[in-house]
């Protein structure tokens, strides 16, 4: 009874691996990334949320309507004048490549904050200036970041672009990152009996 147990249970072990190597349970597709290089030799990629239709959560304590409708804003004193959104982000090609969250933060020292999460390519954190420079854009650097992130280092810029007539599928305007990165050069400590 027990070798027959034994027998059946290394019998569908095998059976369910062979079964999931004929058919996969998860098929993740990842998109070709669409980066142009820099004379400088960064490179040079630019993301976009398509508004309203991408924005997934939105919430503010003086927010008429926020989304998903019916969400509670915390009413703290710590949260005041703070903002906090959950995107889709897009490629350049239209087609959604990861998540995106922005966080706006008042008082007395402002700040935005963007982390941007593709699961095929790693997690990236950017610090932006609260202020807008003459042409509409804010601008910041790349904190941190993971995986194929984590070795780079560089600057994002922020700007909206509104459409001229809302499109059929309900996009009134876009809000573009363009990031500039490079590969941090690597300290390399020097050979034994090598001068400094």
């Amino acid at each position: 009874m027990f070798k027959s147990f034994t027998f059946g249970l290394i019998l569908g072990l095998i059976a369910a691996a062979g079964l999931l190597y004929v058919v996969p349970v998860v098929d993740q597709v990842r998109e070709r990334s669409i980066v142009s290089v820099k004379a400088n030799g960064g490179n040079r990629e630019t993301l976009h949320v398509n508004l309203p239709i991408d924005r997934i959560l939105a919430g503010r304590a003086d927010l008429q309507t926020p989304l998903p409708p019916g969400l509670e804003w915390p009413d703290d004193a710590l949260l005041s004048g703070t903002q906090i959104e959950l995107f889709k982000i897009r490629n350049a090609n239209e087609k959604v490549i990861g998540v995106a969250s922005r966080i706006v933060g008042g008082g007395e020292q402002p700040f935005i904050e963007w982390a941007i999460h593709m699961p095929a390519r790693g997690t990236s954190y950017f610090v932006l200036a609260d202020a807008a420079n003459e042409s509409g854009e804010r601008t910041g650097n790349l904190r941190t970041g993971t995986r194929e992130f984590s070795s780079l280092s560089g600057v994002v810029a922020e700007r909206y672009i509104a459409e001229d007539t809302t499109t059929s599928d309900g996009v009134s305007g876009r809000l573009e990152l363009t990031t500039s990165l490079v590969a941090q050069a690597e300290k390399v400590a020097p050979a034994e009996g090598d001068e400094l």
